[in-house]
């Protein structure tokens, strides 16, 4: 788990933006491993990791009590095909690396996304549905690390959750449901279903007014052009539940993520079918920068393939982009848009990069 050393960006120099980072630290999540690697954001060196049940997803950090938290929603697999769903948040520590606890949501099971409330002291996390009750978010308590709600959001498999600025509205997208769920934090209900064909990743703005989300549903069953809607952002307002834009893209997108300085980073899956896997065949990724005050396309660049996870640097000029096929961690500078580095998070030779958070230095 190291950086690249044949990248021919790895030499530092004054203008790098990983300089004066020391003290800073990338969490990733191995899936296959399953493992939660540490390394130093000033100069990729591995710091080490933890082992925790798998198989883990997708991470959380809380900065209030310097915790970092950690679905696991599956015994093996992913989400189209899996041996059973797992129950499981795991806590770390990052700056002891150890883990803290896990925490058992049974009979809640397949948790994956996850979103903090700092000011109120919630977590969300998404949950799948059963026989008995449609899939939704679970809430907790932060200090006592224990369920105290629990929001239905009327689809099977709602994936990825987000909240607005003022911990009031939360968004889930719904893989295979053709729409996204808007609940009630505050009252604990769904609100709105806004028509999407199918939906993956999902970004807040930082005034809360709109939602950018993945879509269509990354599904790995061939069509064919027509069939397929036509892959980008769909752009909600927030004040209306509709969608009001979209911002297209070359092919689907999985990941989504808004930096501090208001750009838009969207995670292209590149891939062919292949009779052997149902998957496909997996090429190089693309992570594609755009503009939230212009909407514009702001350009691109490879990395590698299946981007299923991007963070940022607090002060928005490094992305990082975890690629679960090739199980590496892109660092790229956004202002320039090179790749900087890439780190290898292989083990047993088995794919894996996931989860992502960037976790700065104590104060």
């Amino acid at each position: 788990m190291q950086q690249n050393p044949s990248d021919p960006h790895n030499p530092r120099d004054r203008h790098d933006p990983r300089a004066g980072r020391e003290g800073d630290v990338l969490a990733v999540v191995s899936q296959s491993g399953p493992t939660v690697s540490f390394f130093d954001a000033a100069s990729d060196r591995c710091l080490g990791a933890v082992e925790v049940p798998a198989e883990p997803h997708e991470l959380c950090f809380d900065a209030s009590q310097r915790l970092l938290w950690c679905t696991t929603a599956y015994h093996s697999g992913y989400y189209h095909a899996n041996s059973g769903r797992r129950t499981e948040l795991t806590v770390i520590d990052p700056d002891a690396r150890r883990v803290v606890e896990v925490v058992d949501l049974a009979p809640e099971h397949g948790p994956h996304g996850l979103a903090l409330d700092p000011a109120r002291r919630r977590l969300y996390v998404s949950v799948e549905g059963s026989a008995d009750r449609p899939g939704g978010v679970v809430v907790l308590d932060t200090e006592s690390r224990r369920p105290v709600g629990r929001i239905d959001t009327d689809a099977p498999g709602p994936h990825w959750f987000a909240i607005d600025p003022a911990g009031r509205t939360g968004y889930a997208t719904n893989k295979e449901a053709p729409f996204v769920s808007v609940v009630d934090l505050e009252r604990g209900t769904l609100t709105a279903k806004v028509e999407v064909p199918g939906s993956e990743g999902l970004a807040v703005s930082a005034d809360g007014a709109h939602v950018y989300v993945a879509s269509p549903y990354a599904g790995f069953t061939p069509t064919t052009a027509a069939e397929r809607p036509a892959p980008g952002i769909r752009v909600i307002e927030a004040t209306t539940a509709s969608v009001v834009d979209m911002l297209p893209t070359d092919d689907v997108v999985l990941p989504v993520h808004l930096t501090s300085t208001g750009k838009l980073l969207a995670g292209e899956l590149r891939m062919s079918a292949d009779p052997a896997s149902q998957l496909g065949r997996q090429s190089a990724g693309r992570l594609t920068v755009f503009s939230t005050d212009t909407r514009k396309r702001l350009g691109d660049v490879e990395v590698g393939s299946g981007p299923l996870t991007i963070t940022s640097s607090p002060d928005g000029r490094i992305a990082y982009v975890a690629c679960v096929s090739s199980s590496t961690v892109d660092v790229v500078d956004l202002e320039t848009l090179r790749v900087l580095s890439r780190l290898d998070i292989t083990k047993r030779g088995e794919p894996g990069a996931h989860g992502l958070a960037y976790v700065p230095r104590r104060s």
